[in-house]
């Protein structure tokens, strides 16, 4: 929300107040704060004391690297939830030192310091070097004339000039946010619009630090839009809790805030294959189903999952979790047969039941869906007729809840698709925990998803759960997988889908999928197949429509060819694919990247958005026009094609054209790459029969490439080294053939041991 009216006056009916400058600084060792009582007028003497506000600003540290700020002023308030859950280190205490000239706190490498003396001013500082600075004016609490309970308390953090800003979830606008304002409120807006489905009031910058809102409810930015030169967050009520995260890198930040607020967890290696759906409202049954999957198997285009979508249930009956008999008459033996040709299964679902189910009366009668305040049950007629939502904050109706969905998992579904969580009332409404509405709209979300996450991962064992989630908030990272929600059929939508899943990448979120082809109207073959290899190249790939269907072969020959090419590509790469989603795993460092992630230092990555680095070795830049023509930024180096092996020099603008079976897929120079010896599926022994390429490695390279075991078991390791013109490769653990390849040299090894190539130049 602004509350200025330009930089002199403040706009009319606001009565903001502003922390002006330091009374006192009090530090409490017990608790491991420093809280600062900061008046909202100067005083001059004790007169000055009276009928005077004062906001208190209290700094702590829950781990190294964070230091968190509260600011309030009457701290009298009730707070309802529900919170954000926050995941801090065990018995760690920031150090705090008081003297005449200001108030210090120390949390590892970061360090906020308050001035005593003066206007207001606190300065955040870290590895030696100022990261944001809160001046005058920029901590205020505002009440709107003749209305004391409508209030908001904002903070405002400096941007440095040339200063960029990401994240704040998956918005699909620039990807820079400067001069942007946004608010943090879910909704089901499609991705050509300022609405987002996934809402993280969190943020980082390309000056390598971050900062996170807690606060579950509408939370609003103005990134360098009402202050040019400032940030400014602001929520509802008496009081804001933000904590800021220290660098250096963002990759460094990313990995403290998913420290704070919860890491991915890992997916099943299944799921990281082709996945084909019935699309939306376009006709099918058992049949269609049966066409679909055979029709994949005949034109040898490896298919790892089938998804039922929306009308696996009757009409009007959603969601009653019981099949259309209409339809599908052996469902149970369908699900049977796809397991016996090795290919997984998920259904469609939502938090919504329908008047029409029978499940409604059932969830009224037992106090399981969302009430009025007047004790009714909330219902409307939007999806579908007459629905009302599961009340998630009641313990019964989660257990209810969780019960129909283990009668599937029964039946034998691997996965849900968990579609909508975005349209939630906030007004005359009551949850069953007493949550607070505002707080509860976003928040669901969150809850929703970790239902149905965590009763597949009772069902199925940690590390083999996965959803296929639309809506999220902060901390909805630790679920995955999330998709970009309803797109059109078009390359623009196409590029905007891309910008959304590079904000979330920069929201903490270790996976992202999207609809290939677009999801609304259906796609020109063109735009069909140049989605593909962008599809086939991201952490999950999902071919998905509403009223037309994804098949390759309803486009056209080449598009078969093409999704053949590029999923069997994609199941080669699982060595390397597997490393990186242990990486966003156990690190938080998401398997898709902007371009500034890796290389912050470079100036030209920072306003890159229409393409990325598939982990930290594979650029990959879509193509989105006709003609395929394409234009990308390559950083320092000589980067070598993967599909053609063509050397192209960085630190420079790129043009090419590209035929629908290509696209630009660089490897960065010095990396070892290892590609799978299977392309029929993704879950196979990586490390059997893998082939080690090697591309550009320098004079003096020595370095360990890790295959991951399936399912987090033990990795393979190899050592490869370049001196004098050799280039060697050891491993003490290989239990299968292996293989060492530079340029069209290849070297085999049949175990442990060691292999050579002589070489004059590394390039391929």
């Amino acid at each position: 929300m602004k509350f200025t009216d330009g930089y002199w006056l403040t706009r009319p009916g606001l009565a903001p107040l502003y922390a002006v400058e330091v009374d006192d600084i009090r530090r409490d060792d017990d608790a491991g704060t420093m809280t600062v009582f900061a008046p909202t007028g100067v005083v001059r003497d004790r007169g000055d004391t009276l009928n005077r506000a004062m906001l208190t600003v209290t700094f702590s540290a829950p781990m190294p690297g964070v230091i968190k700020v509260r600011v309030e002023r009457h701290s009298g308030a009730v707070e309802h939830g529900p919170d954000f859950e926050i995941f801090g280190a065990e018995g760690f205490r920031p150090a705090i030192q008081l003297d005449d000239a200001s108030g210090t706190i120390e949390s590892g490498p970061l360090r906020a310091r308050v001035a005593r003396s003066g206007p207001w001013r606190v300065d955040f500082e870290s590895h030696g070097r100022s990261l944001t600075t809160s001046l005058p004016r920029s901590v205020g609490h505002v009440t709107r004339a003749g209305a004391l309970d409508e209030t908001w308390v904002h903070q405002q953090l400096t941007i440095e000039p040339g200063e960029r800003v990401y994240g704040l979830g998956e918005r699909f606008g620039a990807f820079v946010k400067n001069g942007q304002v946004v608010d943090s409120w879910n909704a089901d807006g499609g991705t050509s619009s300022e609405q987002a489905y996934k809402n993280v009031p969190f943020y980082v910058t390309s000056r390598g630090y971050g900062v996170f809102v807690d606060n579950p409810a509408n939370v609003s930015f103005e990134v360098a839009s009402e202050v040019n030169s400032r940030v400014q967050f602001s929520v509802e009520g008496e009081s804001l809790e933000y904590y800021v995260i220290a660098g250096p890198e963002p990759k460094d930040v990313l990995r403290r805030y998913t420290a704070l607020t919860g890491r991915p967890a890992r997916v099943p290696a299944w799921s990281f294959g082709l996945w084909l759906t019935t699309s939306f409202t376009a006709s099918y049954d058992e049949d269609t189903v049966n066409a679909f999957v055979n029709g994949m198997a005949e034109r040898d285009i490896p298919l790892s999952v089938f998804h039922y979508d929306c009308f696996w249930m009757r009409e009007f009956q959603w969601s009653d979790f019981e099949w259309d008999a209409r339809a599908f008459h052996d469902p149970v033996g369908q699900i049977s047969r796809l397991h016996q040709r090795g290919v997984k299964v998920s259904v469609w679902i939502n938090p919504y039941i329908a008047q029409r189910s029978g499940l409604f009366r059932e969830a009224a009668e037992n106090g399981y869906l969302l009430k009025r305040t007047d004790g009714s049950v909330w219902q409307w007629d939007m999806w579908q007729a007459g629905m009302g939502l599961v009340d998630f904050t009641n313990p019964a109706a989660r257990d209810w809840y969780i019960a129909k969905l283990q009668g599937l998992m029964d039946q034998g579904i691997d996965a849900f698709k968990t579609d909508f969580g975005e349209r939630i009332p906030v007004e005359g409404v009551v949850w069953h925990d007493g949550s607070d509405p505002k707080r509860m709209h976003n928040f669901y979300s969150k809850l929703y998803n970790e239902v149905v996450f965590r009763a597949l991962e009772r069902h199925r064992g940690q590390g083999e759960a996965v959803v296929f989630a639309r809506s999220a908030t902060a901390g909805s990272q630790q679920f995955p997988v999330h998709w970009g929600g309803d797109n059109d059929s078009t390359f623009l939508s196409m590029a905007e889908s891309l910008r959304g899943g590079l904000s979330l990448a920069m929201s903490g979120f270790g996976y992202w999928s999207h609809d290939i082809g677009g999801f609304e109207g259906t796609p020109d073959p063109g735009v069909f197949k140049r989605w593909l290899a962008f599809g086939l190249l991201s952490s999950h790939s999902r071919l998905h429509g509403s009223s037309s269907v994804r098949v390759p072969w309803a486009f056209d020959d080449e598009a078969v060819d093409i999704a053949r090419e590029f999923t069997r590509l994609k199941m080669r790469l699982m060595p390397y694919l597997a490393r990186v989603a242990e990486e966003a795993h156990a690190c938080g460092i998401p398997m898709m990247r902007p371009l500034v992630l890796e290389f912050p230092e470079d100036r030209s990555t920072f306003d890159a958005d229409c393409q990325y680095l598939l982990g930290d070795a594979l650029l990959v830049a879509p193509v989105f026009t006709a003609d395929g023509s394409v234009e990308y930024y390559l950083p320092e180096g000589r980067w070598t094609s993967l599909l053609d092996g063509s050397v192209a020099d960085g630190r420079r603008w790129v043009t090419e054209r590209h035929g629908y079976d290509s696209v630009p897929l660089r490897v960065r120079p010095g990396t070892v790459l290892p590609l799978g010896a299977v392309s029929e599926r993704p879950d196979y022994d990586w490390a059997a029969g893998v082939a080690l390429h090697c591309f550009e490695l320098p004079e003096g390279f020595d370095a360990v490439t890790t295959v991951p075991g399936p399912a987090g078991q033990r990795a393979t390791t190899f050592r490869v080294r370049r001196e004098g013109g050799v280039i060697t490769a050891r491993s003490d653990d290989a239990h299968a053939p292996w293989s060492l390849h530079v340029g069209d040299q290849v070297a085999r090894a049949e175990g442990a041991g060691d292999i050579r190539i002589e070489v004059e130049e590394a390039t391929r």
